[in-house]
């Protein structure tokens, strides 16, 4: 019998940061990893926006095929992603497969989370298809990471986050460092995606990691 496929769910909301969320599908797609795509209708705009790619349901393959090929500084091609592992859901259809607990997956991954989507999770409204699958992804104790992309944050979003800390989702903000030696702005990226999926137990390769060593990335 054929193992049964177990996806992540990849939630991109409307808040800028789209090079964000191309480079965690393209590290869960490096590691093998299946994946549920959930595109919000907001998160068409700021993608059309930051890339100029419309990301359409009739053609969704070969646009985000586009979309993962796409640099952090633009340029078309700077990578290749097979996205034969990707089954992707409309926003509006709340009949989906991760609508459900009994649907199963490993987990779901809000790259870039809005404050929107934030406060939509956290107060379990279920509006569209993201917020609906969160609230499972929580309900059923399964791994959620919000990569909140925002700043500064007001209080009410803060309380929001708390929120979501104290049902168990992980809060993750897209917040790049510096310490491992980044030159380009694809770096810094990598670096936030690399963190998402690190609370996600997925391995990659996407920065170099901390070793204790001051300096240690000058020397490379």
């Amino acid at each position: 019998m054929a193992e049964r496929r177990r996806p992540w769910v990849v939630g991109v909301s409307g808040a800028s940061g789209t090079p964000y969320a191309a480079a965690v599908l393209r590290g869960l797609l490096d590691a093998g990893e299946d994946v549920d795509l959930v595109v919000s209708r907001a998160s068409r705009l700021t993608l059309l926006d930051e890339t100029g790619i419309a990301f359409r349901d009739a053609h969704w393959r070969e646009d985000l095929a586009q979309w993962l090929a796409r640099g952090a500084d633009g340029k078309p091609d700077a990578f290749e992603a097979d996205v034969s592992g990707v089954r992707y859901w409309g926003a509006g259809d709340l009949a989906a497969g991760p609508s459900s607990g009994s649907y199963p997956v490993k987990g779901m991954l809000i790259v870039p989370a809005s404050t929107a989507c934030v406060a939509g999770v956290a107060l379990g409204l279920s509006k569209d298809l993201l917020q609906r699958a969160a609230s499972v992804t929580l309900k059923e104790r399964r791994r959620l990471v919000v990569a909140v992309r925002e700043t500064p944050l007001n209080g009410q979003t803060l309380k929001h986050l708390v929120a979501l800390d104290e049902a168990g989702a992980v809060v993750l903000p897209a917040s790049p460092a510096f310490y491992a030696g980044a030159t380009h702005i694809q770096d810094l990226v990598d670096f936030v995606a690399g963190r998402v999926l690190d609370a996600a137990e997925v391995p990659h390769r996407l920065y170099r990691r901390w070793e204790g060593e001051l300096g240690g990335s000058r020397g490379n």
